[in-house]
């Protein structure tokens, strides 16, 4: 099973990953947590089982911690965490910094949710 966490600002994205990953939840291939802040994520991954996640995929542009804070401070305290970024604003500043910073992968929004699938899969497999 892959588990991952998303973390995203805006709450209606998890009612969108449960309808994309619908047959994938339904079948037990995948579990997903959500965080609504990079504070919150941050108390996900410290007080539960970080050992347990595959991936965590945040969101870049967040109030308060930026994803690309959350993306340092998971590696330097979960450095065996994949991390996916992802941004509305696909500008290659971003993509340099999230690189930089350690990130697995980079995708924009709207997201294509067959290729995240196919990513996350990709990830999952080289755990």
């Amino acid at each position: 099973m892959i588990k991952m966490l998303v973390v995203d600002d805006e709450q209606d994205v998890e009612v969108l990953f449960k309808q994309r990953f619908r047959k994938e939840l339904r079948d037990a291939e995948v579990r997903i947590d959500f965080a609504f802040s990079g504070k919150d994520a941050l108390h996900y991954l410290r007080n539960l089982d970080p050992f347990d996640l595959i991936l965590v995929l945040s969101d870049i542009n967040m109030p308060g911690m930026t994803g690309l804070e959350l993306l340092r401070t998971i590696r330097v305290e979960f450095p065996m965490l994949k991390v996916m970024m992802v941004t509305a604003y696909g500008d290659e500043n971003n993509h340099r910094t999230a690189v930089s910073y350690g990130a697995s992968d980079f995708v924009t929004k709207p997201v294509d949710f067959v290729l995240l699938k196919e990513k996350i899969f990709k990830l999952a497999q080289g755990n």
